[in-house]
């Protein structure tokens, strides 16, 4: 039977926004107030909160009465998902009816505070809650030790917020200059240049307008910062907790950062200060965090993925019509290949349950004819002999009878085994964590961070890779880990735990297919410190618009900044009406000139028209064939190009130069490429402007110092200026530098 009256002090611990049952704030300052939220039954018909204080004057009771509320307002943020299959999903996930809340007195640092609810219904029935703790907090000049930071900080600029329970944050302030650009802080889609901005660092799955809202999937404590006169530094906050960034927004002579700690009594955090060019301050960031490794060519081939694609006849449909229409295609990213329950068993297929939970092998499987998947392992052998590699969807999570009714028992039968055996991320009071977000909610989720659950996951994966060839895996998702006080296998709680387990996620299926003789070709969208070790890496969810698009441009050259070096994007977006031609044909374009090309469309329900991002079926959405011409000629061009990504990532590892990198790093005392930041250098060779607005005829392109050539007309020109392109018939801006264009010509030659 529930309770009446229910109340979390931390509430569901969404990054962004609070819910009915939650303190706010959690950690009250110094003479603030704190507003109380319970949820209660319908039957309530009135909540008392009975609020004791304790300190130097003695003890008192205070006893104040709650008021209904409206149903909590939504994320504003989630619902800027607008249109898509889970933006309501998002949205709601914050609301809530049932909700009472009062405000307290202001409280103070000095005085012990408890409190705890009674409900009663109108039929005279009453129930309490337990006691709740909270206590003041203030900053205070004395609470730990920073380390690591002396060389840029600002003196007496450090500051801890105590209370009573511990040390709970450090801030600090590094020296900035007029005119100094901060670019960092991981996979960025509002800006490149950070400088007199506020941001934070912490993994969130933000469905859609990331670069509206300042959030992303990929956070880093890290960052270059560029001085006008072309000096650079960086600086990395060492720790996995979340962090806060005031980048010159207060005040434009410091960059103030604020930690949370874990608190204890007494507390410390180390910064590392890097010294030198973007590069080498880059190249000290990644000793911390670690590198990429080189990946086979085929990576660097156009990847071609719709979520709808959900049978063996689609897909083969699919690349039959790339066949047939002379789009060269290297890989298949098979999204809907499951039930969306375990995400380990072909859909269809037909086995034994292992009561145990334990996994099956290849085997154990027959596929009936008339199924949606007939023969995985043909289709799989018949994509190999036409070159094309295969990818397959994944999410760690687990369904439970929670999450929906009429689960197949071998997915409840893991379930079972997950928490019996201890592969489970639990709960503070032992109880094992089910999904407090808005995808796959209520799921269980395995406790990637130990080996022992990373080998028991992945293992019921292993026959996809050994018996049917599979290389590689979409590792979606990652960011559903909502608590300070989770536990993780490796020790550390939720607050410091969380960000790390996209890294986790990731090196799990990247060891799983190297143990299998394949390379770790992981394909993710979440990521923390360390990911760069960690597969190939996309932008998420986004709409097929041009704002979308000059994110997703930003995101990329950030991402790169901090050492990510396969990345991609949803070329013309994901998710809406299928694009415009001009909107896909110019995102064409510029995912030619990326790290990763891909085209994807979102879960539509199978509805009538389509929203395929195929050439083709995006040609006869628009009623304009020419999109299957260019689109053919571009992804030609790509193959063409396979050989140069191939060396020039083999340089970034070697260097750790980026792949796709922002022309700061080749000309940080050139104070122009600050008003171009939407141009990049791919390798060493080929500087790329995107066309990211439509109708556009001509687009203006800054060229370094140096000399450069027109890669599309073989014209040479000299840098140090701005020049103007004729961009129409879909043209995008790339120059390659002259010494080099003798090896590169013929590429562009066709």
């Amino acid at each position: 039977m529930a309770s009446l009256v229910s109340h979390r002090p931390h509430g569901i611990e969404h990054p962004y926004a609070t819910s009915i049952d939650q303190r706010i704030p959690v950690l009250p300052l110094d003479g603030q107030p704190v507003r109380l939220g319970v949820a209660a039954q319908p039957e309530v018909v009135s909540v008392v909160c009975e609020l004791e204080s304790t300190g130097e004057g003695g003890s008192a009771t205070t006893h104040l009465t709650l008021q209904p509320r409206e149903a909590s307002a939504a994320d504003a943020a989630a619902l800027a998902g607008g249109e898509g299959h889970l933006a309501e999903a998002q949205a709601a996930s914050i609301g809530g009816e049932g909700g009472w809340a009062v405000s307290t007195p202001p409280l103070g640092a000095d005085t012990a505070y408890r409190y705890r609810f009674t409900a009663t219904t109108a039929s005279g029935a009453s129930e309490s809650t337990d006691w709740f703790e909270v206590a003041a907090a203030q900053w205070l000049p004395e609470g730990g030790t920073l380390t690591g930071a002396d060389s840029r900080l600002v003196p007496g600029s450090v500051e801890w917020l105590v209370s009573s329970g511990g040390v709970h944050r450090v801030r600090f302030a590094l020296r900035l200059q007029q005119g100094d650009h901060v670019v960092g802080f991981g996979e960025r889609y509002d800006a490149v240049d950070q400088a007199g901005s506020t941001l934070d660092a912490v993994v969130f799955e933000q469905y859609k307008s990331q670069g509206v809202h300042g959030r992303t999937y990929m956070p880093m404590p890290f960052a270059h910062v560029i001085s006008a006169d072309g000096s650079s530094w960086g600086f990395h906050v060492r720790t996995a907790r979340r962090t806060w960034y005031d980048v010159g927004a207060s005040a434009p002579d410091r960059l103030v950062v604020e930690a949370a700690l874990g608190g204890q009594a007494q507390e410390s955090l180390d910064v590392a200060v890097f010294e030198g060019t973007p590069t080498a301050v880059l190249s000290r960031f990644l000793d911390d965090a670690g590198r990429a490794e080189e990946l086979p060519d085929w990576v660097f081939t156009l990847w071609a993925s719709g979520n709808e694609w959900n049978t063996q006849r689609l897909v083969m449909e699919r690349l039959d019509s790339h066949r047939d229409l002379g789009i060269p295609v290297g890989v298949v990213v098979i999204e809907a290949w499951s039930d969306e329950e375990g995400i380990t068993i072909w859909r269809d297929s037909r086995y034994e349950v292992n009561e145990d939970g334990s996994a099956h092998v290849g085997a154990d499987f027959t596929y009936p004819a008339d199924g949606a998947w007939p023969d995985p392992k043909a289709m799989v052998e018949e994509l190999h002999a036409r070159g094309i590699k295969v990818i397959l969807w994944q999410i760690p999570l687990l369904k439970t009878e929670h999450t929906e009714a009429g689960l197949h028992r071998q997915v409840l039968a893991e379930g079972e085994a997950m928490v019996r055996e201890g592969h489970a991320v639990r709960e503070a009071d032992g109880t094992a964590y089910l999904n407090r977000g808005w995808w796959f909610p209520k799921s269980l989720m395995p406790d990637l961070s130990t080996q022992r659950t990373r080998d028991w996951w992945t293992e019921k994966r292993r026959y996809l890779v050994r018996d049917l060839d599979v290389d590689g895996f979409k590792t979606d998702g990652g960011e559903h880990a909502w608590g300070h006080d989770l536990v993780h296998g490796d020790g550390r709680r939720g607050d410091e735990g969380n960000n790390l387990y996209p890294v986790h996620y990731a090196r799990a299926f990247g060891d799983l297919l190297r143990s299998e003789g394949k390379a770790p070709v992981t394909f993710s969208r979440a990521g923390f410190t360390g990911s760069q070790a960690h597969g190939v890496f996309w932008a998420g969810d986004e709409d097929s618009t041009w704002a979308a698009f000059q994110s997703s441009v930003r995101a990329g050259i950030t991402a790169a900044a901090c050492g990510i070096v396969y990345w991609g994007w949803d070329l013309g977006g994901f998710s809406g009406p299928v694009p415009d031609s001009e909107l896909y044909l110019r995102s064409t374009a510029a995912a030619t000139f990326m790290p990763v090309i891909q085209y994807h469309s979102e879960f539509n329900h199978h509805q009538l028209p389509l929203r395929d991002r195929t050439p083709w079926h995006v040609a006869d959405t628009n009623g304009d064939p020419e999109v299957v011409e260019v689109f053919r000629r571009y992804a030609a061009l790509r193959e063409r190009l396979v050989s140069y990504l191939r060396v020039s990532a083999a340089r970034t590892v070697a260097t750790d130069a980026p792949l796709m990198r922002g022309l700061f790093f080749d000309w940080p005392h050139d104070p122009q490429v600050w008003s171009h930041p939407a141009e990049y250098l791919l390798g060493d060779s080929l500087l790329v402007h995107p066309v990211t607005e439509p109708g556009a005829q001509r687009w203006e392109t800054y060229l370094p110092e140096g000399e450069w050539v027109d890669v599309w007309t073989g014209e040479q020109l000299a840098g140090g200026r701005e020049v103007t392109k004729d961009v129409t018939g879909h043209v995008i801006p790339v120059y390659c530098k002259a010494g080099d264009w003798p090896d590169l010509a013929e590429v562009f030659a066709d």
